[in-house]
């Protein structure tokens, strides 16, 4: 990959519809130039997708909460994906360091089905306790960057 090739992805990182046109009047390249190297960084894997994300609100999915998960004793990382795996509301986790096993991102119409997604992880076999924070207010949101 060159410099050119990351601000192509700049570019698609701000709007993935943008036509090659466009993006090549922002980078310095044609339009043919500019499809050959997206093909390229997809063919390679660098671009994995295309996809539009709906505002969760409008999907009714307006309640989030991250959660701390506590186990008891070692558990693989596989053992927590699979848990995890089978709760509809968790949208991302991972292994963290530190005094939890792992940070778990939560997203419920309401409070109850919060609730709800929350029990479910913690009668999981292995699941020691949680500690949850509700989200108030969105300050940052660069997943989409």
């Amino acid at each position: 990959m060159d410099a050119i090739d990351y601000r192509i992805i700049d570019q698609l990182r701000q709007n993935a519809r943008a036509g090659y046109g466009d993006i090549g009047d922002v980078v310095g390249l044609s339009a043919s130039a500019v499809k050959r190297r997206v093909d390229r960084l997809v063919a390679d894997g660098v671009i994995r997708s295309f996809t539009v994300q709906v505002d969760p609100a409008v999907d009714g999915m307006a309640v989030e909460a991250y959660v701390e998960l506590f186990c008891r004793g070692t558990v693989a990382p596989d053992e927590l994906r699979r848990i995890l795996a089978a709760v509809p509301e968790v949208v991302d986790a991972g292994t963290v360091t530190g005094d939890a096993d792992a940070i778990v991102h939560i997203r419920s119409r309401d409070i109850p089905s919060l609730e709800d997604a929350l029990e479910r992880v913690r009668v999981a076999p292995n699941v020691d306790h949680t500690r949850s924070a509700i989200i108030l207010t969105r300050l940052i949101d660069r997943r989409n960057q």
